[in-house]
């Protein structure tokens, strides 16, 4: 597993971002260093060290407490995280997931990024009791699972799990699932089309193997999503669960308040 250290720049000093500014009066002293922080976490590449809170104080001439509180925003907002004992760094882009019914695929093209897959395994099983109830099978039916590694522009993105009834896609073992969307083979090859899916989205921390697969550190955090999908006729077609990095993915969801 490729660590972030191997690959972090050399740390920077303050002046190397941003030259010595006049600073704003006191009350919109914080407005102004987040204006000059979102400036460098715009252009700098992910893993850059950002200079310790001290540094940073002296340049612009502000308390530690004003720089401290500004940085606290951005790590909140998933624009830099902060390793203990290392530092402050800029963090991933993040990619939204919205509620949309959407493939992995066709969500990193809205995007502007290039979907991929690494295929772990693809096997058939009996179902068993658990399996069976998410499907809506009998225990005894037989399933397909695929494991996949998905990836945005070449870098990990999720670790999922997906399994199907092996009777509604006869032969897709064989199907060759390394690239491309799984929703694009149900409905060109087996004429099989996505409906409506059930969504259920955790947060946790990511396991030794699951941060293996995304080339990342155990213990970071992690969204996990388990999505029930069924076809235009009701049939639940597909159970999938993936854990995705946090720091390269968020959850956008609308809500709206209806008037009586």
């Amino acid at each position: 597993m490729a660590s972030r250290s191997s690959e972090t720049p050399e740390a920077l000093e303050p002046g190397d971002l941003a030259p010595v500014v006049e600073m704003p009066p006191t009350g919109a002293k914080g407005a102004r260093l987040q204006e000059i922080f979102e400036e460098w976490v715009a252009e700098l590449p992910p893993g850059s060290p950002i200079p310790s809170e001290r540094d940073l104080a002296e340049h612009f001439g502000v308390a530690r407490m004003t720089v401290r509180l500004q940085l606290d925003r951005l790590a909140q907002r998933g624009l830099l995280y902060r390793h203990r004992g290392r530092g402050t760094f800029v963090a991933e882009r993040r990619v939204a997931h919205t509620e949309h019914l959407t493939s992995f695929t066709e969500d990193m093209r809205a995007r502007g990024l290039e979907p991929g897959s690494r295929l772990i395994g693809i096997e058939e099983m009996r179902a068993g009791v658990d399996l069976a109830a998410r499907l809506e099978i009998s225990a005894s039916s037989r399933v397909v699972r695929i494991r996949r590694v998905r990836t945005a522009d070449a870098e990990p993105m999720a670790a999922e799990q997906t399994h199907v009834p092996a009777r509604r896609f006869p032969g897709l073992v064989d199907a060759g699932l390394d690239h491309g969307s799984l929703y694009d083979l149900f409905e060109h090859r087996y004429g099989v089309q996505v409906a409506d899916a059930v969504q259920r989205v955790t947060v946790s921390d990511l396991t030794a193997e699951e941060a293996r697969l995304l080339d990342t550190e155990p213990g970071r955090p992690a969204f996990r999503i388990e999505r029930t999908t069924r076809d235009s006729e009701g049939a639940v077609i597909e159970f999938a669960s993936s854990v995705y990095r946090g720091d390269r993915y968020e959850v956008l969801m609308h809500a709206h308040r209806d008037h009586h």
